[in-house]
């Protein structure tokens, strides 16, 4: 092992016990926001450590073992628990590799979920409804929890923009590298002479912000009008001036709803979407001034680019970044997206390995 990485190892060791001490204080029961603190850092902290004194032990083990070649009747057993352990220990120092790469601080969090139209007129605005199931069946899978933020419908059943909150359990670390450009190339059902059209969408997948603690609006920093919501005649014309639409001066940021025939609900929402749209501006221009001369291509979150195909004639789906094809457009379109949201995620990880090693 490394001296850097045993180091950092005995470093984190060594603070998990100062917090598993300071756990241990009655009183910290009474200091409700530091004993949240400790107790997450301690989650955080429990697995690595683990890990690290099996690896510790493994490696008194394997002395132990080669102390034993000298005894002729232990030898054929040393040698093969030599081996073993070995094996073992090449196991953990890749495992506590991966436990030491930098955490995404967004992981936990809840995502608003943006998908547009772009190129392609009506197709794109039905390729942006096809997503939106997507998504909501992935959810479905994950057992997260789904509220629709604000629908812009098109004439024919598609959106033009629409936005979804999903609520669950490490939601942004699944799905955030969705974001980008989604290029669809198929036949669109308005298509009397069979041509294949392409057409585009953009995703956009924003960690929610924690309202108390991440964005902070003061009043005048906002502008909040109110209207009456638009619709497709009939029942969704709203008589009343529910539909609200907030604009954070400071960067032009704008956030609307007019789903709900409550003005407070509509704003509660466009309020939710104005923090995470804030925030994540906020993000992108800090992680640009941090930004490396490597950059980690999956983790870019580059919105222009285009990320992934999906050919219906042929019945395949491409991501661009990692050239991973699959031929199961179904299954995929149905909300099977484990496949693909694994290999992204282990490419970043072997991504973020390689940069490691670099600052060794």
């Amino acid at each position: 092992m490394k001296p850097s990485l045993l180091a950092k190892l005995q470093q984190l060791q060594q603070r998990f016990a100062a917090v598993e001490q300071e756990l241990s204080d009655p009183e910290i029961a009474s200091r409700m926001n530091d004993y949240r603190r400790l107790t997450k850092e301690r989650s955080d902290l429990g697995e690595i450590v683990e890990v690290f004194e099996a690896h510790q032990t493994a490696e008194q083990d394997l002395k132990e073992a080669q102390a034993w070649l000298s005894d002729p009747e232990l030898k054929d057993f040393a040698q093969d628990e030599m081996t073993r352990l070995k094996d073992l220990l090449e196991t953990q120092e890749a495992a506590l590799q991966k436990l030491l790469l930098p955490k995404d601080p967004n992981d936990d969090r809840n995502v608003i979920l943006e998908i547009r139209a772009g190129t392609g007129g009506d197709e794109s605005a039905l390729f942006a409804g096809d997503l939106l199931r997507m998504y909501l069946r992935y959810a479905e899978r994950n057992r997260w929890q789904t509220e629709m933020l604000s629908a812009n419908e098109s004439d024919l059943g598609g959106y033009r923009e629409v936005i979804v909150r999903l609520a669950g359990d490490k939601v942004y670390s699944r799905l955030k590298f969705e974001s980008g450009g989604h290029r669809v190339q198929r036949v669109p059902a308005t298509e009397t002479q069979g041509r294949i059209h392409t057409s585009a969408c953009t995703v956009a997948v924003l960690p929610e912000a924690d309202e108390l603690a991440d964005v902070t609006f003061s009043p005048d920093e906002l502008r909040i009008d109110v209207f009456r919501a638009s619709g497709a005649g009939g029942q969704h014309v709203n008589k009343t001036e529910s539909a609200v639409r907030i604009t954070h001066l400071p960067t032009g940021t704008v956030a609307e709803c007019q789903d709900d025939r409550s003005q407070h609900k509509n704003k509660e929402r466009a309020m939710k979407v104005l923090a995470a749209r804030v925030r994540d501006k906020q993000l992108a221009e800090q992680q640009a001034k941090e930004a490396s001369t490597r950059k980690l291509m999956i983790g870019s979150g580059d919105r222009s680019e285009r990320i992934r195909t999906y050919n219906f004639p042929q019945g395949r789906i491409t991501d661009h970044r990692i050239n991973l094809t699959l031929y199961k457009m179904e299954q995929i379109m149905d909300g099977d997206l484990s496949e693909m949201t694994d290999a992204l995620i282990a490419e970043h990880q072997a991504e973020l390995l390689a940069a490691l090693g670099e600052t060794d």
